[in-house]
């Protein structure tokens, strides 16, 4: 079936994606050899088998800290070695902006540190200055290159998966297609055409955006080919359609705002990954939170907290959830309460309405430690550096999810993480390759090659014949995929 899938895809629509995309060698974050000419997306260059190596933490000078009182800020420093900065975005001092100048309001105003999750939703989504609410950050001229930017493959794949789960679902007339944080919309642009001759298929969809940047959304608009309905009736509100499969288009800020009642599809990609964290360090005394506060040149800096915090709870429950042999390994830990109950909320929707999820990201089948990362202009920085200016990200834990969807619904099934590679090869990409370089100039020949590498293929490209430093490497087993089910369709392809 899937031959055929491919068979019937349209040929003639080709990405000519020239943009090679580097991260710097970072010795201090990322092991051998893969220190040499990194790139791609958003990914974390460490190694898929291990946390971050020389993860910031911070160190108590005095061995014995009260946690019962504020710790004095001279028992406190912040290890840094372990970050990026590159000298062409070093800044000068200089006015603050009106990000830093709210985020310092609010340390001022509460008389006391952040959290860091705060810090994270300050910095990514606030509705005036947030880093994804004004500006286009995907791309070669963006911050970072997401999997759907590389190559039109990706999305034609995930078109697949969502046509095969809809066919477990008994070819529901009316389903609600829904993506989270959907970026410019290249993945669902790329799906639509893809599925563009199932007509049964595309003619069921309601397609749903969840996406919060009023400048995405306008992307998305343009991308998806979309047309305002003419208002005949006197109706205040217009219905959008895509001219690429002339589905209905509605956007929302929130998945909570999707209508219920119908079979649903959720993709996620690349979204739980810039969930705000809470980060939590072993000190002598216990497991503190770490926090941003204000030091006495009024730069950021991390703190640890004294006593627990609200955020401990969820600390608790993930430690509930991991072995003691596992939590023995680490000093630090990073628990993301968003992820849980947005889990939580795509479970049981799964769970009355039927469908599922498909979850794709970098991260780990196991607690997370230290892993946030900073992203400006394809390079790491420090984290606290000019917020506002840098994408903030970090590995997902998919062994969480797992646990939030089983707890809250028994009508639902947890399938993977498998890895993008095997995930993307078991539903036929090496087809879809084979089938577009029939109908391709040498330019966009090369370009679906190297694409399709850096989706499935791991390290350095082998058949590279270009400059070295743009030798396209292999992501496809640092971003795992998950899938969510109800149980009565059984078991997902190619789970």
């Amino acid at each position: 079936m899937l031959r055929r899938l491919f068979l019937r895809a349209p040929t003639s629509y080709l990405q000519a994606s020239h943009a090679y995309y580097f991260a710097p060698q970072l010795p201090t974050r990322v092991p051998p050899p893969a220190a040499r000419s990194l790139s791609i997306t958003r990914f974390l260059c460490s190694s898929s088998s291990s946390q971050v190596p020389n993860s910031t933490s911070i160190e108590h000078v005095e061995d014995d800290v009260n946690l019962s009182a504020s710790p004095p800020a001279a028992t406190i420093s912040i290890d840094r070695s372990g970050l990026y900065n590159s000298p062409e975005h070093s800044h000068e001092p200089s006015p603050d902006s009106e990000l830093i100048k709210h985020l310092k309001s609010i340390i001022k105003f509460r008389g006391g540190p952040i959290s860091v999750a705060e810090y994270m939703e300050e910095v990514l989504t606030n509705p005036k200055a947030g880093f994804y609410i004004n500006r286009d950050v995907f791309g070669a001229e963006g911050d970072f290159i997401t999997s759907p930017e590389v190559s039109q493959m990706f999305g034609e794949m995930i078109g697949i998966w969502a046509m095969c789960l809809w066919e477990q679902m008994g070819q529901p007339n009316k389903v609600n297609l829904v993506e989270l944080g959907p970026g410019r919309g290249t993945l669902m642009a790329d799906l639509l055409r893809g599925a563009s001759k199932f007509k049964h298929f595309v003619q069921s969809l309601n397609i749903h955006m969840v996406e919060c940047s009023p400048t995405l959304q306008k992307l998305q608009y343009s991308n998806l080919k979309c047309e305002d309905e003419n208002n005949t009736d006197g109706m205040v509100d217009k219905k959008t359609f895509s001219l690429l499969a002339g589905a209905p288009v509605t956007w929302h800020a929130a998945l909570e705002q999707v209508p219920s009642g119908v079979p649903t599809i959720i993709i996620a990609h690349e979204f739980y990954d810039a969930l705000p964290v809470h980060q939590f360090q072993k000190a002598s005394h216990g497991w503190c939170e770490k926090m941003v506060d204000l030091a006495e040149d009024s730069t950021f800096r991390f703190v640890l907290s004294p006593q627990p915090t609200p955020a401990t709870l969820y600390l608790m429950k993930r430690c509930q959830w991991a072995a003691t042999e596992e939590l023995a390994k680490l000093d630090q830990i990073e628990v993301c309460p968003k992820s849980m109950e947005l889990t939580q909320t795509i479970a049981k929707r799964i769970s009355s309405d039927g469908g599922g999820a498909l979850i794709i990201d970098y991260g780990l089948n196991a607690v997370i430690s230290d892993s946030l990362q900073a992203i400006r202009k394809h390079k790491f920085v420090n984290v606290l550096d000019d917020p506002g200016s840098a994408d903030l990200s970090t590995y997902v834990d998919f062994a969480s999810i797992r646990r939030s969807a089983e707890e809250v619904s028994g009508d639902v099934s947890v399938h993977g993480p498998i890895t993008q590679s095997q995930f993307l090869g078991a539903l036929g990409i090496n087809f879809r390759l084979e089938a577009l370089l029939q109908n391709c100039t040498d330019e966009q020949a090369e370009s679906l090659r190297t694409g399709y590498w850096r989706l499935v293929g791991e390290g350095e490209a082998p058949f590279w014949e270009g400059p070295e430093e743009q030798v396209p490497i292999g992501m496809g087993t640092r971003y795992l995929a998950m899938a969510i089910v109800n149980k009565r369709q059984g078991v997902p392809v190619p789970f």
